[in-house]
């Protein structure tokens, strides 16, 4: 990243903002930040504990909040606007375990009237653990607005197609 690009994590969308994967002062979020990486973006994260379903394992949901999460950003980082999720085609290759780094990527495949389809991937210790392709519905300010059922915030203003 150059000085002049923006960080990418949760600070661009303002203080206090209650995103569980990327805000940075959530209790118990994962609190991402993503390095761009071709057509798309990566970051890691181990889970601890408190994001365990069977012993040592994560949960399967939190694994696909990790995984929208990261498909998310690669939007944001690429088309440099944020979607909301409108269908995903998931499969678990491996348990992801506890206590081990997991190295997270997802790449805009192609963005197509407000439908943007992303690739994730989800690897422990070289393996791959996750995969999935997603679909986000970009939309203008009135569309979030509407789907949020109030005012988007201002922050994210900036971000709406």
């Amino acid at each position: 990243m150059t000085a002049h690009e923006p960080a990418l994590d949760g600070h661009i969308f303002g203080a206090g903002q209650p995103c569980f994967g990327c805000a940075p002062d959530h209790p118990i979020g994962f609190r991402l930040a993503f390095e761009r990486i071709e057509s798309g973006v990566s970051t890691h994260f181990v889970p601890d504990a408190r994001y365990q379903g069977p012993p040592g394992i994560m949960h399967g949901g939190l694994v696909v909040t990790l995984a929208d999460e990261v498909a998310a950003w690669a939007i944001i980082a690429e088309l440099g606007k944020f979607g909301f999720t409108a269908e995903m085609q998931a499969r678990f290759q491996k348990p992801v375990r506890i206590g081990l780094e997991v190295a997270a990527s997802a790449r805009l495949l192609r963005s197509v009237r407000g439908i943007s389809t992303v690739g994730v991937s989800l690897e422990q210790d070289t393996k791959a653990v996750f995969a999935a392709t997603m679909k986000f519905a970009v939309m203008d300010v009135a569309g979030a607005e509407a789907l949020l059922g109030g005012p988007l915030p201002e922050a994210w203003r900036r971000f709406a197609r």
